[in-house]
């Protein structure tokens, strides 16, 4: 079975300037050999509510992500706010080289924020197959609900990413949901988040981590620094653990039987 090597970016973002991020990601940035690149959410303009940017920072991502790919031979995932039709979304693209973009949009919009006044929310998960692994992606605010992120036979899985644009002042929170979204499904999870303040200037720490399926901290950033750091899993420890510990085969019915 093949390991899987991810690398997160954790770093600052330019305010609505989806050319300046163009530029940090494919110009300013070195990446090493890996399988996956995940950047934070709205990596083109930071987690912004100025929808009038959406055709071109949609536009923007897709680039970015395309031409990462290419160059380096990875799969690359990250966000942007992007219309499509009438609407707009806060899109996650999983981008593998030379294939066609796949799409998730984010389920749970930040009310706090404003989210739901400015995009529409998704109603379809994805897994992308990638690598010989099943990788379910996810953002930021979704990591708070549980039901939706639940692995079950119709939504299996064995790693579960979040790109986030997720503040400091609830960074334990963030830390908390990440190893318990692990521990409940048995699965790795990672996390990528930006640092820096935003436009409304919102601190962010970052805290991106990566975490076994037993909830345990395998690699985790500095606070407040910028990174790029890469974590390898390995998918034989994982299934020889839900083997000896098959606590899926306790679990309530309509979970079981898929929805």
């Amino acid at each position: 079975m093949q390991d899987l090597s991810i690398t997160w970016h954790q770093t600052p973002l330019h305010w609505e300037n989806p050319k300046a991020n163009a530029r940090l990601f494919l110009e300013e940035t070195e990446y090493p050999e890996t399988d996956l690149i995940l950047l934070p959410e709205m990596f083109t303009t930071g987690f912004s509510m100025r929808t009038e940017l959406a055709q071109e920072a949609g536009e923007t991502a897709l680039n970015v992500l395309q031409s990462l790919a290419q160059k380096t031979g990875a799969a690359v995932c990250g966000s942007s706010m992007f219309k499509d039709g009438d609407q707009c979304y806060n899109r996650l693209i999983f981008q593998k080289p030379g294939e066609a973009p796949l799409f998730y949009d984010k389920r749970h919009l930040f009310t706090l924020a404003g989210e739901e006044k400015k995009y529409a929310p998704g109603n379809m998960r994805l897994i992308a197959e990638w690598k010989g692994w099943k990788i379910f992606p996810l953002v930021c605010y979704d990591l708070r609900f549980p039901v939706w992120s639940r692995r079950t036979p119709t939504n299996d899985y064995e790693v579960m990413l979040f790109l986030a644009n997720w503040p400091d002042r609830r960074s334990y929170a963030w830390r908390t949901l990440l190893k318990a979204r692990a521990i409940e499904n048995q699965a790795y999870v990672v996390g990528v988040n930006r640092v820096g303040a935003d436009g409304n200037g919102m601190p962010h720490a970052g805290d991106s981590c990566a975490v076994s399926f037993s909830g345990k901290i395998l690699r985790q950033s500095v606070p407040f620094q910028a990174a790029i750091q890469t974590v390898t899993l390995n998918k034989e420890s994982l299934l020889r653990f839900r083997e000896r510990l098959p606590f899926f085969n306790d679990g309530d019915s309509f979970l079981l039987n898929g929805e």
